[in-house]
């Protein structure tokens, strides 16, 4: 199989630069990255693509029972990463991307040296003295909403997400981006992302990490952010002055100036 293809993957940027792999979160692909591309691309090589599923990826290649998991994803990094034959790069994972980009780099240590987390998850829902932001009945409804009426769903959860509300066109571009989104394949990936628990994996993160979050996300609250940071050894913290699930949208330069600060200081 051709994974470049599979995963319409993008190579800009400095050739001979370090790499980094930008990957984007549910209902999104890699125009999402179009503030951030520019900023890495003077000194690093930089890679897009798309998940199975999203973007122009190759929806023929899409299997519900590979993508029922976060491995499922994991999988199409670590290919990608293979295809490519990159060493030591530095992952940035946007919202859910940013566990998949965990379990790629337990799978494969050598390909992945580094992660950026931007507003990461590891648990939606609300557990014990864990606070997800989400109790289990709010994620059953925004599911059974998302699986009745997929772009009402849309219509209603994009400017939600992407908050920031006196700017209307970033949620309005959000929607666009999750109408784009074939509705049976974001049912699988929507499953996949709001029902995961990924707390245990963070345990085995052994590269640097920086962890990106915003003061207020109504996806990813401050104390999730901080959860993340404290399961991860020698993990920095970074609370962006910005609000919203998508800073690299609503607050790019903020979050480019975080990004390129971290990779700077790496070996």
């Amino acid at each position: 199989m051709d994974i470049e293809h599979r995963n319409n993957v993008s190579i800009t940027g400095n050739p001979q630069g370090p790499t980094v792999v930008l990957a984007h979160g549910f209902g999104c692909d890699q125009n999402m990255w179009r503030l951030t591309v520019p900023a890495l691309a003077g000194k690093y090589r930089v890679v897009t693509f798309d998940y199975v599923g999203s973007g122009r990826s190759d929806l023929s290649a899409f299997s519900e029972d590979r993508y029922s998991t976060l491995d499922g994803y994991a999988r199409d990094v670590v290919e990608v990463c293979e295809a490519l034959d990159l060493r030591d790069a530095v992952f940035v994972g946007h919202s859910v991307s940013a566990m998949i980009g965990v379990l790629a780099a337990d799978r494969a240590p050598e390909r992945i040296g580094a992660l950026v987390m931007i507003a990461p998850s590891p648990r939606y829902i609300d557990d014990e003295d864990y606070r997800g932001g989400f109790s289990a009945p709010d994620i059953d409804e925004l599911l059974t909403s998302l699986e009745s009426n997929y772009l009402g769903w849309s219509a209603a959860m994009a400017p939600v997400i992407m908050g920031n509300p006196e700017r209307p066109e970033l949620g309005e571009e959000l929607n666009n981006s999750f109408c784009a989104t074939d509705p049976d394949m974001a049912r699988v990936f929507a499953r996949t992302t709001f029902l995961s628990d990924s707390r245990d994996d963070l345990k085995s993160v052994r590269v640097p990490t920086l962890v990106l979050d915003c003061t207020q996300d109504a996806i990813a609250p401050p104390e999730v952010g901080a959860f993340v940071h404290r399961s991860i050894p020698g993990s920095t913290l970074i609370t962006l002055d910005a609000t919203g699930h998508c800073p690299h949208l609503s607050a790019p330069e903020a979050t480019n100036e975080a990004i390129t600060a971290f990779l700077a200081g790496l070996r």
